[in-house]
């Protein structure tokens, strides 16, 4: 297991909706605590949900020096400090999947239940490591605006982008909004993140992998690398990386059995 980071946690902006057993949501690069707005309504009608605002997304500050993802595994932490929980099921999307997998590895005394949606436990791949350098340089060379106009739409799967234009225009606007640093220093520390096989490998608590059908970014075959009775795995079909936006209600359904087959247990 790798050793916790030394560095200042940053106090995070969440929101804490519903009663219950504590989700925590984590959302994705150039995203925020409101890229959950259609999940949260149906989700929080049984259990308390958790939304912050990763590290210089969002409302949240972001650090002048750069940071990694075990140091905004550490920013969770210390929600969940304030808020005196000590053991919650955390689900990631994308780059909050990569914040969940050092959570469950650097933290796990935290750690009920815990799942990716649309992440990955791979690290990043040459070519992947070039495409965030080359993320950082257009975004300090013409703008964040202009790197999120071209970043949104591939979040969808194709036939959504124009039955979805809302949610497409969502995102843009929660991209535009986001600090350029942090939308730099969030692309180096995914950039640098360690490969985490062996946390879905030797998952000892309830595991949640889902995948989109369509989904380029993380693909179901670069998410289902383990098979014990702990994982539970989801492929929605006809959608790509934004289930939450592309297809609410299913994921909903998705992470409620996955909730109540953990009662069963």
């Amino acid at each position: 297991m790798s050793q916790p980071t030394e560095q200042q946690p940053i106090k995070l902006h969440f929101s804490d909706t519903g009663q219950g057993e504590p989700i925590v949501l984590l959302h994705g690069f150039l995203g925020s605590s409101a890229y959950w707005d259609e999940v949260i309504p149906l989700l929080s009608k049984h259990y308390r949900c958790i939304v912050p605002d990763l590290r210089g997304h969002g409302h949240s500050p972001v650090s002048t020096d750069p940071y990694t993802i075990e140091d905004m595994a550490a920013d969770v932490v210390n929600v969940l400090d304030e808020l005196g929980l000590q053991q919650v099921t955390v689900l990631g999307h994308s780059m909050g999947g990569y914040t969940t997998l050092a959570l469950v590895d650097l933290y796990p005394s935290y750690i009920k239940a815990w799942g990716l949606v649309h992440s990955t436990a791979y690290e990043d791949t040459e070519e992947a490591k070039q495409k965030r350098l080359n993320t950082i340089t257009q975004i300090r060379t013409t703008g964040i605006i202009d790197f999120v106009d071209g970043f949104a739409e591939g979040l969808f799967a194709s036939h959504l982008v124009y039955k979805l234009p809302e949610s497409v225009l969502k995102v843009k606007e929660i991209g535009y909004i986001t600090s350029p640093e942090g939308a730099c220093g969030a692309a180096a520390a995914m950039r640098e993140r360690p490969e985490r096989l062996h946390i879905i490998q030797n998952a000892n608590v309830p595991v949640l992998l889902v995948a989109g059908a369509d989904d380029p970014i993380a693909p179901p075959d670069r998410m289902f690398i383990a098979d014990s009775k702990n994982i539970t795995t989801a492929v929605i079909p006809d959608i790509a990386h934004m289930s939450m936006m592309e297809a609410p209600e299913q994921l909903v359904n998705i992470i409620h059995d996955f909730m109540e087959n953990q009662r069963k247990d």
